[in-house]
């Protein structure tokens, strides 16, 4: 069964900036600019004032209506991204052979050692950041 109307709005903190345009979600913020497209979603993303956004889906099925919060959550985490920043961390997993990974030259380089058993040191450059 389809629902006629399913919104919900996301308030904008003080100090960022968001930017719609045909489902194109720009946020800027003090450590950066973030964009996304939405343009795969059938949904109304559109300002409601300065401070308030407002996502829409018109004769929704249940799948359909899921997307709105979705959108929601990811506008929510753009905004957090451009305000506190985020930091991924990785771990090195291995089933039998004891995995070592050791940083070198100034932490831009990782050296992997025992991979899968193998003799060969694996030196991978790490990206910036």
């Amino acid at each position: 069964m389809k629902q006629i109307v399913t919104n919900q709005t996301v308030k904008i903190p003080e100090g960022l900036t968001v930017h719609v345009k045909s489902r194109l979600v720009t946020v800027k913020g003090p450590r950066g600019t973030l964009t996304r497209s939405f343009k795969h979603l059938a949904l109304d993303i559109r300002m409601i004032s300065p401070r308030l956004l407002k996502v829409e889906k018109w004769y929704g099925k249940k799948k359909e209506l899921a997307a709105v919060r979705t959108v929601c959550s990811h506008i929510e985490n753009m905004l957090k991204g451009v305000t506190k920043g985020y930091q991924y961390k990785m771990r090195a997993v291995y089933a039998h052979f004891p995995i070592n990974c050791v940083t070198t030259e100034n932490n831009t380089v990782i050296e992997i050692r025992n991979f899968l058993g193998e003799k060969f040191i694996r030196r991978v450059k790490m990206a910036p950041g």
